[in-house]
């Protein structure tokens, strides 16, 4: 059986629904596949939906069955080869939950992110201060300070993405109540962190929204939720929705529709992004 990771890399993602599509046009069923590699058909399957890393020689064996030239199969081998490579954020392994490892993978890969965050500024857009005092008060506080430590940790070198040449389109709508509620006793923690957020306003690549108490209910008031988009044509936007003690991944047309028209739904009805700076300074001056 092909050895479990503890969450793909996108490379992986998009090279497994590749294989798949290969194997589909060469019209070779799961079984037939599975036969060829003398494995079961989950292994097949879990090659094709990045459960398991893609060994090499499975991999050339399905590319000369599914009758690849060799130039190309030659190509995807050393695609898969780089898509196997740790990432970076498996240094973190002793800390990072695997249902958010694919997040941080799906995170530096993706070209457009989108989120909805009712409670915290967003992971990416937090100083070391704001974080730590979020995750102290968290679950994670309970694993004591060197846990907090690490996460801290993370949660930054996460950040190094938005500094990168060319770094993915980040669009956040967060609630006023991110704004209003203090993460500290302590008013330069929330004066920092409401700095580094006009910083980010003003970057061209970096869109801030507020949703301000006076505009009212509106159809995402359930849960923070993230929507990816990618450059790959192989892989679909994704949306991330977090809850206590996990996630879920959904890539469904259906799904990720209806977060999409949620998210453009609420942006239209929140502050636009001159009147944002006006209230992130107006909050400033409060702490």
């Amino acid at each position: 059986m092909s050895e479990r990771r503890a969450a793909p890399t996108v490379g992986q993602v998009v090279l497994g629904r590749r294989l798949q599509e290969l194997r589909e046009a060469a019209e070779v069923s799961r079984e037939e596949a599975a036969r060829i590699l003398r494995v079961a058909p989950a292994t097949v399957r879990r090659m094709e939906t990045a459960e398991v890393a893609l060994k090499i020689p499975y991999v050339q064996l399905l590319l000369t069955a599914y009758g690849v030239p060799e130039g190309e199969s030659d190509a995807f081998v050393d695609l898969a080869e780089e898509a196997n490579r740790p990432g970076w954020w498996q240094r973190y392994h002793d800390v990072l939950p695997e249902w958010f490892s694919m997040y941080v993978s799906l995170e530096g890969a993706a070209r457009i992110i989108r989120s909805y965050e009712p409670h915290f500024v967003p992971g990416l857009l937090q100083t070391e201060d704001y974080a730590r005092a979020v995750l102290k008060a968290g679950t994670i506080g309970s694993a004591g300070l060197d846990a907090v430590e690490r996460h801290v940790s993370l949660r930054m070198e996460r950040q190094r993405l938005l500094e990168r040449p060319d770094p993915p389109h980040l669009w956040v709508l967060m609630e006023e109540t991110v704004l209003r509620r203090p993460v500290s006793i302590d008013g330069r923690v929330m004066r920092e962190q409401l700095d580094k957020l006009l910083e980010y306003s003003a970057r061209d690549r970096v869109t801030l929204q507020i949703a301000e108490f006076a505009d009212g209910p509106h159809p995402g008031t359930y849960a923070p939720f993230s929507l990816f988009r990618f450059a790959e044509p192989e892989l679909p936007d994704m949306v991330f929705t977090e809850y206590l003690t996990g996630a879920l991944y959904l890539d469904s047309r259906k799904e990720v529709s209806a977060h999409l028209e949620v998210l453009d739904h609420m942006t239209a009805r929140a502050a636009s992004t001159q009147r944002t700076e006006k209230l992130l300074r107006e909050c400033r001056e409060h702490y």
